[in-house]
């Protein structure tokens, strides 16, 4: 299990990105109204951090980097001969599940694995994690993760607005975003939505607002 005092040495060669992406998550924080735990914030910043360097998050093989597969690492952690291995595992999971959901929901569009997925997979992975830690010397870290499964959507919401500050919806993206939100009930694709003219409701599809 990766301790913050590991993640936070892993992430120093790009102090000043871990800066912009503590302002950053503070502020998509309070724009979704979400609400955690300072462990939590420093946590994600640290995730953030990390995976801007590519060979952090991706992994080698034959065919060039690539992402495991989300029931390949599940399988993994089962599979484990020992509860640190299994703990491991169960982090890159629920690690890999948020960073992808909150940085390339619009790519999912385009995949057999949509973004329920990824946020069903790593908020159960963080709930597993939140269990086993809940009692002696991982009990802060449990509550990190309890936090994490329990607003794993809110957060992935957060991260959105993060990531897509500036970007221009097309009317593709609207139908992209109206299915984020009929398949996560995503409060930040609710509002987006309404901004851009469209009230989504969940009978009847959607009504484009005069």
């Amino acid at each position: 299990m990766m301790s913050d005092a590991q993640s936070s040495s892993r992430v120093q060669p790009v102090s000043n990105l871990k800066e912009f992406f503590k302002d950053a998550v503070h502020g998509a924080l309070e724009s979704q109204r979400l609400s955690v735990e300072d462990q939590t914030e420093h946590y994600v910043v640290n995730l953030l951090t990390l995976f801007s360097r590519s060979e952090a998050l991706f992994e080698r093989t034959p065919e060039g980097p690539r992402i495991k597969p989300l029931v390949l690492m599940l399988s993994e952690a089962l599979e484990a001969q020992s509860a640190d291995d299994r703990n491991r595992n169960l982090q890159r999971l629920g690690d890999v599940s948020l960073f992808v959901a909150g940085f390339f929901a619009q790519s999912f569009a385009r995949k057999l694995i949509d973004i329920d997925y990824h946020i069903a997979m790593g908020g159960r992975a963080y709930g597993f994690l939140a269990e086993t830690l809940s009692r002696g010397k991982g009990r802060v870290l449990g509550g990190v993760f309890a936090e994490l499964s329990e607003k794993f959507q809110p957060m992935v919401d957060a991260l959105n607005e993060l990531a897509q500050t500036a970007h221009e919806h097309s009317d593709k993206d609207i139908l992209r975003l109206y299915e984020i939100w009929m398949k996560t009930g995503s409060r930040r694709s609710y509002a987006l939505l309404k901004r851009l003219g469209v009230d989504p409701t969940l009978a009847g599809g959607t009504q484009f607002a005069h």
